[in-house]
């Protein structure tokens, strides 16, 4: 299932494809003829409307060696979903269509990160925000009911220049759920909160691998906000907003009506 949205304007494509796989030799994935993508290039072509052809050049990646996002729960067997970011920061060289109109992405900022396990989460919340003011700061976050009950565990990374804070249980107490979240480290402790920013969810599809039937059930938002509060003891070491973030929940397939099986991309 390969998606490319746009904002503003709401600006959804998606298309189901086939075959598809990911490389064995390093990070990155294909999707037939439409998505070529890794940490350094991504080319998606849906349509003559909606095409990305970029170049990335990698400047904070996840240390070598070292766990993931969700530390030692990366080698627990049988989890529903598990989350890593992979690039936190890569400079852009390309452009885009977007609705028909080309786009030149030269001088942006990429980020990357990959989620995998047998299936979506029935729900489940994430975000990602990197235009704080204050420099070179960003924050990624994800998480869902654990094990499909109905106690929420939540990932959070924060990346300050290069250096990377991890805060992922059972190593941090993690609460909240949604873009409402705190959590404490033996030496650090973060507050999050996200909101929309009064922009209308792009209605993103996630596909259901067992009944190979698609389901409308992400609601993300391409250019929402997001408050940030790290500190280590007592210091405050960030206390920002990002005017600039995606924020995403997955709803409950109950809660949502799939298209039928004839439905074209759109």
């Amino acid at each position: 299932m390969v998606a490319c949205a746009a904002h503003p304007g709401g600006h959804v494509r998606w298309q189901s494809v086939a075959p598809a796989g990911s490389y064995r030799d390093g990070f990155g994935a294909y999707a037939g003829e439409v998505l070529r993508g890794s940490d350094q290039a991504l080319a998606v072509r849906i349509g003559d409307d909606a095409w990305v052809d970029v170049r990335l050049q990698p400047r904070v990646t996840w240390p070598r060696g070292a766990f993931g996002a969700l530390g030692p729960a990366h080698s627990v067997p049988g989890l529903p979903q598990y989350w890593h970011p992979v690039v936190f920061a890569a400079e852009v060289e390309g452009e885009a269509c977007v609705g028909g109109e080309r786009v030149r992405l030269d001088g942006a900022s990429a980020y990357l990160e990959k989620n995998w396990g047998p299936g979506f989460a029935g729900r489940w919340w994430w975000g990602h925000a990197g235009a704080f003011p204050g420099g070179d700061v960003a924050v990624a976050f994800a998480g869902g009911p654990l094990l499909g009950r109905t106690a929420p565990a939540t990932a959070i990374v924060v990346r300050l220049g290069g250096r990377l804070i991890r805060f992922a249980p059972p190593l941090a107490l993690v609460t909240g759920e949604d873009w409402r979240v705190r959590a404490r480290s033996v030496r650090f402790s973060v507050e999050l909160e996200g909101e929309a920013g009064g922009t209308e969810p792009h209605v993103l599809p996630v596909p259901d691998v067992a009944s190979g039937r698609v389901e409308m059930r992400s609601r993300q938002h391409l250019a929402g906000r997001l408050h940030v509060e790290l500190r280590r003891g007592r210091r405050t070491l960030l206390d920002e907003t990002s005017p600039l973030a995606g924020l995403e929940l997955g709803l409950p397939a109950a809660e949502l009506s799939a298209p039928p099986p004839d439905e074209s991309p759109h």
